[in-house]
């Protein structure tokens, strides 16, 4: 990435002196609007590039004129995807963004919230997601980050330190940042909350568990986390293998590296790695999708993050954590009836003998085909349940049973959707729904009701309560019981619009969860 100066402070605009932040590698000048400032593709790392790549990431080079931040960094290398029609080549992506409200002084530190966006780890950027309104309504600052994704984030190979885990690295890097620049921008370093979805709540997970992440930030939300789940043959996308983690060990992620090493014609252990760095980035993204698991066994992440949740092996801050109420719709959606491969009731069976072998009978007559809009729904309420709800339940559970937890689910199921669905098959609160509530994607606002603008309010409201407490409670709000494991019915928060839609759920059985326990 070049960085883009400019000349002395006197030659900047003068809409505001708040334009401009001397941060500990430089100064900036980003965008002041009525509400609130944005500060744009500011460097948190030097660029992973030649040597560098697939190595720690290192402190940015300090610049001496004043850095433009008006514009967004490139997003990370990645290729364009089904649901991310995005590509870039520009390694030197390692930047992160700063959004705060006009009152946002020095002397008066606001809370900071620190976003991982997701992606199936192999797309996104930190810039798709708008934050003014959160950082305006709640007053706190809010902080997006690009990370090394795919092959160039969680690629590993004998001998290369840090396998596996490079893109985590990535955003401890930012978090040190937030640590030493974020007071500059009117932000608490001593009050930071990492918050993520999809991928992102994977990550969200992996820095609680990593003892490196430790006193870089105090509480932790966690959305649609992938972290605890297990995908049974075919239900990830069609005919796609079991998937039994969605983390690998280190000689796992190394011999994997190994394999794809040799597919890219370096085949020699002992000059792999250079010849591995010598390609160009465009002949690296075929294979990118091959590594979207963080691996453990090194500093970083010394244990699979599921084991460390359940023996307590992890930062006992304040968490919050849930999930949609229809997760495995956008996926089934994408993967079959966007894709000519529209579920059938024959084909319905054939899935579920797939997945579930000889207990396809029982999961049939649990999940009959007629009680749903058509095979695909039916198909999809299967995958949420076994794959996402089953997986949700059992990390909150893990985190519960050693610090404070607040558990939600997001359950508008009139929720715009993020992608065209096709005639026939409604979105519900399909995987991501929520994240149109909190942010401005690709600065666009979604076209919400009354009612869902109000539940967009109130769920900023509870997660800027955690940001700023711990405890996303206030007097303004519907009651949120903390999440009990030893209680007879836990309480889940759902999160719907309208008269009553804030309430507590029955989760496990909205999602037969007994029922799958029972299968196990």
């Amino acid at each position: 990435m070049t960085v883009s100066c400019s000349g002395s402070p006197e030659d900047l605009p003068t809409e505001s002196a708040n334009a401009q932040v001397q941060t500990e590698f430089g100064p900036v000048r980003g965008t002041v609007e009525e509400t609130h400032r944005v500060f744009q593709g500011v460097p948190y790392a030097a660029a992973p590039v030649g040597a560098h790549r697939w190595r720690s990431p290192r402190p940015a080079e300090p610049w001496s004129e004043v850095l433009d931040a008006t514009r967004p960094g490139p997003p990370c290398p990645q290729a364009a995807a089904s649901f991310a029609d995005v590509e870039s080549l520009e390694e030197d992506c390692l930047t992160l963004n700063v959004t705060t409200p006009n009152t946002a002084r020095t002397d008066a530190l606001k809370p900071v919230m620190v976003w991982i966006h997701g992606g199936g780890g192999a797309n996104g950027a930190g810039h798709f997601f708008g934050a003014k309104r959160l950082a305006v309504d709640e007053d706190v600052v809010v902080v997006t980050l690009n990370y090394r994704l795919g092959i160039l984030g969680a690629f590993g190979h004998p001998g290369l330190e840090g396998a596996g885990t490079f893109g985590l690295q990535d955003q401890q890097a930012a978090l040190r940042w937030v640590q030493q620049n974020i007071a500059a921008f009117g932000g608490d370093p001593r009050n930071v909350t990492l918050f993520g979805e999809s991928y992102g709540g994977l990550a969200v997970v992996a820095q609680l568990a990593s003892p490196t992440a430790e006193t870089l930030f105090h509480r932790a939300a966690i959305q649609s986390s992938l972290a605890f789940m297990d995908y049974p043959e075919g239900t990830l996308m069609p005919d796609a293998p079991a998937i039994p983690s969605m983390w690998l060990s280190t000689p796992e992620v190394e011999a994997l590296g190994q394999i794809m090493a040799a597919e890219l014609g370096c085949v020699d252990p002992e000059t792999a790695l250079p010849c591995l760095r010598d390609l160009p980035v465009e002949s690296l993204l075929p294979l990118s999708s091959v590594f979207t698991r963080f691996a453990f066994g090194d500093a970083t992440l010394p244990e699979d993050p599921t084991v460390a949740l359940r023996a307590g092996r992890f930062h006992r801050v304040p968490v919050l954590s849930g999930a949609t109420r229809d997760e495995a719709r956008l996926f089934i959606a994408t993967f079959y009836d966007l894709a000519d491969r529209e579920v059938t009731k024959e084909g319905y069976d054939a899935l579920l003998l797939q997945a579930f072998g000889g207990h396809a009978a029982a999961v049939k007559a649990k999940y009959p085909v007629d009680a749903y809009e058509s095979p695909s729904v039916a198909w999809a309420a299967v995958v949420t349940d076994r794959v996402w709800a089953l997986g949700t339940w059992q990390q909150t559970h893990a985190l519960a049973h050693h610090t404070v937890m607040h558990a939600y689910e997001f359950a508008d199921r009139n929720a715009p959707p993020i992608i065209p669905f096709p005639p026939g098959f409604p979105p519900g609160a399909h995987h991501s729904a929520e994240v149109v509530y909190q942010f401005q994607l690709d600065e666009h606002e979604a076209d919400l009701t009354p009612e869902q603008w109000q539940l967009a309010a109130d769920m900023n409201r509870y997660w800027a309560n955690l940001a700023r407490t711990g405890d996303p409670n206030d007097a303004r709000l519907p009651s949120w019981p903390r999440f009990d494991a030893a209680a007879s019915v836990p309480h889940v928060q759902s999160l719907a619009p309208g008269e009553g839609g804030i309430r507590s759920v029955d989760y496990v059985t909205e999602h037969h969860l007994a029922f799958w326990a029972g299968l196990e």
